[in-house]
């Protein structure tokens, strides 16, 4: 089989395995489980907290002890084995640690899958530019795939979606084993002290004022990250409790209509290069940021019906607020940094959008929205006029039956129903992403350097 080939089916499996749960688990956590919201926010902070350290520590032990295939292989067995648990677990206190299990697992392997395509590809003569790419796209193929069999199957608020990424995992380390050797390459020298090694030392950049204002705002603007792929779809998906809404693709197939997302994401990375030679690195930065704005905003407007275009617009923009980001932020920690401390620099940008970003984030907005955005109806009266209806309207008592919750006699119901205020919460996301874009535009100065240039021109 073609090594490239065998590439691309790790990187489609890689985020599949992901994707399978991360985008619909909020359906299992609020509607099946019925489970409180600021546990919820804990949840996606598991993200966060194994990418503080997880990828350093297993990125020494491939250096120094084990294959890189091997280890890759092991770790999304491992992964597979938490998934298979997690259906079992009946309290979210527990589902917080699993997950964060789980996480430990994963998250490195993406680090991982990079290595090793980089080493096969080499260990081939190919060439790394021109052969990487299109292997790597396969990984949002994968992403978007997983959506759609979770959406398709009937999966998405159940516990199928951890079956199916648990299947898909183990296969993926089954299969690890058959790849190219990655031999340990000894790179990371023993005469490096512990903190070294692990990255730490790039934190001398916040001395410099200007680095140390861009992975603050990295650390903001992280926050705001996981927040579609933590809320959307269930944002979606209860539109289900108007009866106005019952019968809407958009909630049948919200996932599907999220994979927009990543679709969109997929087209923007070729648009980056035209947008940093006109436009600067800084300016691509404030670009995504806005973009950000318009993702929360339209979807704080958006519903399934006459507002579906600002859904349709939301999932489109997502691909400009995340390439840009992301992209053009490593391009000014690469041309920034000197040689020596690049990689680790690379290291702490990661860390402060995907690690202390993540977590900040994950736990402010569960808290935030259990406290101040969620009401607890416990009248049929009261939740009929809320969703303009009668009520005796048979979706709505449905609606509640599949809840387990029945109506009595008087009126009230069995047990208080918690409905979330989507268009304040991403509102107050939208505020919130605005005002660090403002900030940002005016205090962070910077004019490109010579290095700057050439990198630019080159993509």
């Amino acid at each position: 089989m073609n090594v490239k080939f065998r590439l691309t089916i790790m990187s489609f499996m890689q985020f599949f395995v992901w994707a399978a749960w991360l985008i619909t688990i909020a359906n299992y956590w609020f509607g099946t489980k019925q489970w409180d919201g600021a546990d919820f926010g804990v949840i996606f902070s598991t993200m966060g907290i194994s990418s503080l350290f997880m990828p350093t520590i297993t990125g020494i032990i491939a250096d120094k002890w084990i294959n890189a295939e091997k280890l890759y292989a092991i770790l999304h067995i491992l992964y597979a084995a938490a998934m298979f648990y997690l259906p079992q677990v009946d309290d979210p206190h527990t589902f917080f640690w699993v997950i964060l299990v789980a996480m430990c697992f994963y998250m490195p392997t993406i680090a991982l899958s990079n290595s090793i395509s980089y080493t096969t590809l080499k260990n081939g003569n190919f060439d790394v530019v021109k052969n990487f790419p299109p292997i790597r796209v396969w990984g949002t193929v994968g992403f978007i795939a997983a959506m759609w069999i979770t959406n398709l199957t009937g999966s998405k608020a159940s516990a199928n979606q951890f079956y199916i990424a648990g299947v898909s995992a183990l296969f993926l380390g089954i299969y690890s084993f058959t790849l190219p050797a990655c031999k340990p390459q000894n790179l990371i020298s023993d005469k490096k002290t512990f903190a070294q090694k692990l990255g730490l030392e790039s934190f001398k950049l916040f001395a410099d004022y200007k680095m140390a204002l861009f992975f603050i705002f990295s650390m903001f603007l992280g926050a705001a990250l996981q927040l579609t792929n933590a809320y959307g779809d269930v944002f979606l998906d209860e539109f289900k409790l108007f009866p106005v809404f019952a019968e809407s693709f958009v909630i049948k197939y919200s996932t599907i209509i999220l994979s927009i997302s990543q679709i969109s994401e997929t087209l923007f990375i070729l648009a980056i290069p035209f947008f940093l030679k006109r436009f600067g690195i800084k300016w691509v930065i404030a670009i995504a940021m806005f973009a950000w704005v318009l993702r929360f905003g339209l979807f704080a407007f958006g519903d399934p019906s006459a507002n579906l275009w600002m859904i349709i617009t939301s999932c489109i923009v997502y691909g400009m607020a995340f390439d840009f980001f992301n992209i053009s932020g490593s391009l000014f920690v690469e041309t920034s940094t000197t040689p020596k401390i690049r990689s680790s620099a690379q290291g702490l940008f990661m860390m402060m959008t995907n690690g202390f970003g993540a977590v900040f984030g994950s736990l402010i907005s569960g808290w935030m929205i259990s406290k101040y955005f969620t009401t607890y109806y416990t009248n049929i009266g009261s939740l009929s006029k809320y969703v303009n209806s009668e009520a005796d309207n048979a979706h709505l008592l449905t609606f509640l039956k599949n809840k387990g919750i029945t109506v009595l006699q008087n009126g009230d119901l069995s047990r208080a129903l918690d409905v979330k205020d989507w268009h304040n919460i991403w509102l107050a996301f939208t505020i919130y992403v605005l005002v660090i874009a403002i900030v940002f535009v005016v205090i962070f100065k910077h004019k490109h350097t010579r290095a700057e240039v050439e990198a630019i021109n080159h993509l």
